[in-house]
């Protein structure tokens, strides 16, 4: 069985180990079976009272194949009336070498119209045009029209490559692609929250969308190994259905 905590360099070796694993689990999982496991993981989340309560909601946009596809958990929440987040991938505005080179930003999408202009990348994910970024409201723009210096989330829809529970504290840890975009988003969404006095009030929610595949249940199937900038999850639903929460985080679903 993995252990949790590494040192930094066996840390990396572990994770890629597991993805590369994971490539291979994932690679035999049907279309057909991706496309019923996102319809019901886009149903619970309807019904899900953390989705239901979120005004502010980031969703991730999928890949191809290998993961939730996240198109019809957009539409509805566009429709819902809620304000619907998008990752944007672009240059760090502070270079440094303890820093990442690309980060990620959130940014709204204005209508369904909007949503069904996006064009694909190179990896198939529909991506926001960098020529409309300055007109959109987005987590670390503004100060500007759109007041983004005073915008957090509700809820953040994330994504990965493998989850677990740590059988010891209960917590739901996430495997990511290995770039650091979301952990290192989400310490910036804190640090944020902190400087507006917020992050008592309203924290941010962290919910993992997964293929029931991507659930390692067993020693035999390996352990999300983690390091002290990894981010714990509020909770985990599952393409069979099931909805994974941490019993610290019970009441929040209720």
């Amino acid at each position: 069985m993995v252990e949790p905590h590494f040192e930094m360099a066996s840390l990396n070796a572990v994770k890629q180990q597991l993805r590369l694993t994971m490539k291979h689990r994932l690679g035999a999982v049907s279309r057909e079976s991706a496309i019923a496991q996102s319809a019901t993981v886009a149903n619970t989340l309807r019904n899900f009272k953390p989705y239901q309560d979120a005004k502010r909601v980031s969703i991730f946009l999928s890949m191809p194949t290998g993961e939730i596809q996240t198109d019809g958990i957009v539409k509805h929440a566009l429709e819902a009336g809620k304000e619907v987040f998008v990752p944007y991938l672009h240059r760090n505005p502070s270079p440094s070498p303890d820093l990442p080179q690309r980060v990620m930003d959130m940014v709204r999408l204005n209508n369904l119209r909007d949503y069904e202009s996006l064009k694909p990348d190179r990896w198939g994910i529909p991506s926001v045009d960098p020529g409309t970024v300055h007109e959109r409201q987005r987590i670390f723009g503004g100060p500007d029209a759109h007041h983004s210096d005073q915008v957090l989330l509700d809820l953040i829809l994330v994504p990965g490559v493998a989850f677990d529970i740590d059988s010891e504290s209960g917590a739901i840890r996430r495997l990511g692609h290995g770039k650091g975009f979301y952990d290192y988003f989400i310490n910036r969404h804190n640090a944020k929250a902190v400087s507006l006095g917020k992050q008592e009030s309203s924290p941010v929610l962290l919910y993992g969308l997964a293929l029931h595949e991507q659930f390692l249940t067993s020693p035999s199937e390996g352990a999300v190994p983690v390091g002290p900038l990894d981010q714990p999850l509020d909770g985990l639903l599952l393409g069979n259905g099931d909805i994974i929460i941490p019993s610290s985080h019970q009441n929040e679903t209720e």
